[in-house]
């Protein structure tokens, strides 16, 4: 039988966190986190921001990564070697007319494709997964696929303007259309960039806007110039700045489709940097092209987003 005290419950044992809980008590939800992202943060830092700093290092040297001797101090030689270069003025001007060609067509083209598919409802969302689909191909499928088509020969653009008639005309060959060639292709690859996000811009302005300006009897121009535009501009212009970025440093086109020629009227300033870092294996003149291409980016990208906030302040 039970005693008279058997039921008569025990204290409970104090609970005692465990170690690893005791340790990380004093940490709050901020320290938390920022034990948790560190990791992540410091193997970032480690692949962006080190070759940048070894790059920038290289730049004031005459390293070559086929010598088997110690690198040497060169100071600004390599940065004066390449703002006195006439060679490097003439890829500077390539490639800012195919910076300009390219993004100035694409924004052209992307917002009309998108306007008109924002007025239309039945089979937008089908119409708009085919213009993504030229977007979502490797730039190198594309180079291929289009260096096919523009063959002088057997391709099948030349083909069909014989069909109409036309004579064969030299695409890639040629020094006049070589670069309209490859702002072409690149067209046709991102034009799908601007119009999704032009799209977004035209789905998103508010409809009792349009409205108000169908009962005070507004033209289409007057809708289009006074409401449409003005709420869309912003958002069109940072893609703008996203595809200026993108194709400021085009290598890969470039590469598939022409190899930078005929001579060097398609050879941009990245396809020249390939150019000097591995066929001429002066990795420190490379480095020097590569600090001043940031460098460039960093400025023109600050003063482009201070027009962006002086358009939203307006």
């Amino acid at each position: 039988m039970a005693g008279p005290d058997s039921s008569i419950q025990q204290p409970a044992a104090p609970l005692v966190a465990p170690p690893a809980a005791r340790r990380f008590r004093r940490l709050g939800d901020r320290g938390l986190a920022g034990l948790f992202i560190s990791p992540a943060l410091a193997l970032l830092l480690f692949l962006s921001v080190f070759p940048l700093l070894w790059a920038l290092y290289l730049s004031f040297t005459d390293y070559s990564a086929t010598r088997d001797v110690p690198a040497q101090w060169v100071g600004f030689d390599n940065y004066t070697t390449i703002l006195g270069s006439s060679a490097v003025h003439e890829r500077a001007l390539t490639t800012l007319i195919y910076v300009v060609g390219a993004v100035g067509l694409q924004t052209v083209l992307g917002f009309t494709i998108a306007y008109l598919i924002s007025r239309r409802i039945r089979g937008r969302g089908l119409i708009t997964t085919l213009f993504l689909v030229p977007m979502m191909l490797s730039p190198v499928v594309v180079g291929l696929f289009w260096k096919f088509m523009l063959d002088t020969q057997f391709g099948v653009v030349n083909s069909l303007l014989g069909t109409l008639g036309f004579g064969q005309v030299e695409w890639l060959t040629s020094q006049r259309l070589a670069l309209l060639s490859v702002i072409i292709v690149d067209t046709w690859q991102w034009t799908p960039f601007i119009m999704l996000i032009a799209l977004a811009g035209l789905t998103a302005v508010p409809r009792y806007l349009y409205e108000a300006a169908s009962i005070d009897r507004a033209s289409e121009w007057f809708r289009f110039r006074h409401i449409t535009l003005p709420l869309v501009w912003p958002l069109l212009l940072i893609a703008v700045l996203f595809r200026a970025i993108e194709a400021f440093r085009l290598f890969d086109l470039v590469y598939i489709l022409t190899q930078g020629g005929p001579g060097v009227s398609t050879e941009t300033l990245s396809f020249h940097v390939y150019k000097v870092a591995f066929l001429g294996f002066d990795t420190g003149l490379a480095s020097a092209y590569g600090i001043l291409m940031v460098v460039v980016v960093i400025i023109l990208a600050q003063l482009y987003l201070r027009y962006l906030d002086r358009l939203k302040e307006g």
